[in-house]
């Protein structure tokens, strides 16, 4: 198989990944006594559970005790724990989900298809989770607008810090088309590559500018506070974020190994073998002798970040 039916394939395998929802109405806003029927759904990894809103407002509608409320009052949870609307799907179900990830020597399938058909986690799917029309967690999460302009802002901010690491400047997004920018968005919303392609391509491949730095964020659970104790609420993180630069000093390739190395050494004491953790990307372990670059290029998400999980190995 050649080069680029390898990088094609791993695109198409990274855009096409999703993930088996089941959403079920919280007690306290469903007006009967037995559970309403759940919303069920296939829904793409790389999306935003916020581009779900409208069809689950109208899906519970009937069952809510308060059927006044809008779509911009809902909100999603696991386990207790509130899902942020500007993280993507795959995200959200890497750091919270508890399913085991992929395993790179494991070649049989593509990195999406090995996380969400293994035999082992046939019990974290459909992941289950929660819809609320009430008690809004105001302090964890932003509130959304029924038109969505709220997302489209948090998407297309997103999208400008990328940029700027990316190029030092931030104009490739700054001068984009109205017409560009329209198509990214609505490239996102339905999630149709063929739109979302060309405007990535050129965001990627500025004229006249050099890649300068990779947009990288690191994700860890349970983040620890000033005093060194662990934060109580559910599902705390703390996110890592540091200039990776495409290159090291010594002109070879950035790798995950190297980068993670740098940013993290206490939990990636060495740049070739994981030892105490494990960076995870769209449900699958990195092999930290995977070019960073190639990465960005290849497997980001839609807003042009690496979002990476970490995971302590047992």
């Amino acid at each position: 198989m050649s080069s680029r039916d390898v990088t094609s394939r791993l695109r198409e395998s990274v855009w096409n990944g999703g993930i088996p929802l089941e959403v079920r109405l919280h007690n306290g806003d469903c007006r009967t006594y037995d559970d309403s029927d759940p919303y069920m759904i296939q829904f793409p990894r790389l999306s935003y559970l916020a581009l779900l809103t409208q069809r689950l407002h109208a899906f519970f509608s009937p069952n809510l005790i308060y059927p006044d409320v809008s779509p911009a009052d809902l909100w999603l949870s696991y386990e207790g724990v509130p899902l942020k609307w500007h993280y993507p799907l795959g995200l959200l179900y890497d750091l919270y989900s508890g399913a085991e990830p992929a395993y790179p020597s494991d070649s049989s399938a593509t990195p999406t298809q090995k996380t969400e058909s293994s035999e082992d986690d046939t019990h974290q799917l459909p992941w289950k989770l929660t819809i609320h029309f009430s008690g809004h967690p105001t302090e964890q999460l932003v509130r959304l607008d029924e038109g969505d302009k709220v997302m489209h802002d948090l998407f297309r901010n997103s999208v400008k810090e990328a940029d700027y690491l990316r190029t030092g400047t931030g104009k490739t997004v700054m001068f984009l088309s109205e017409k560009d920018s329209t198509q990214l968005w609505e490239a996102v919303k339905q999630h149709d590559f063929s739109l979302y392609n060309p405007i990535n391509q050129k965001l990627l491949n500025p004229q006249g500018a050099a890649l300068r730095h990779l947009p990288v964020r690191i994700y860890l659970p349970h983040a620890a506070n000033n005093s060194g104790e662990k934060e109580n609420s559910p599902g705390s993180l703390r996110v890592v974020q540091s200039l990776v630069t495409p290159n090291l000093s010594s002109r070879q390739p950035q790798t995950i190994g190297t980068a993670l190395n740098q940013i993290l050494p206490t939990l990636f004491p060495s740049r070739r073998s994981p030892l105490l953790a494990q960076a995870i990307l769209h449900g699958a372990v990195l092999p930290l002798s995977a070019t960073v670059e190639d990465l960005v290029r290849l497997a980001a998400y839609l807003d042009g970040w690496l979002h990476i999980a970490v995971v302590m190995m047992a």
